[in-house]
């Protein structure tokens, strides 16, 4: 799940975008006295995680820029159109695809897509 992939690396809330202007309020509020802020949701989601043993799927283990740049390849994006895109550099782009596809245990694009489609991740 992308929410707790962001908490995992660290990130001090999470809203989605259907939440009330309120809520926005109160959690930079929250956030601004130096605690974290998610929603009851992503509270039940972060429980069920607990209960779980650490065997999370390898794209989990992802910082979110990895997952950005792993999502892109497996729809086929070049390593330069996902650079342009992200304001980075091939060699950055290419630096994250290297170390997604070792977390991964992959070796080509291809492979990519196939890992992306079998968990749904992309359709």
């Amino acid at each position: 799940h992308y929410a707790m992939n962001l908490i995992r690396q660290g990130a001090s809330g999470y809203l989605n975008k259907e939440c009330d202007p309120e809520e926005i309020v109160k959690a930079v509020r929250t956030i601004a006295l130096g605690r974290r802020y998610i929603t009851p949701a992503v509270a039940d989601l972060l429980a069920n995680q607990l209960g779980k043993k650490e065997s999370s799927a390898p794209h989990e283990q992802l910082s979110e820029r990895e997952f950005q740049v792993f999502l892109r390849l497996a729809k086929g994006e070049t390593v330069g159109k996902i650079g342009d895109d992200l304001s980075l550099s091939v060699k950055t782009i290419s630096t994250y695809r290297t170390r997604l596809m070792e977390k991964l245990n992959l070796q080509t694009n291809s492979d990519l897509t196939y890992y992306a489609m079998k968990a749904q991740l992309i359709d």
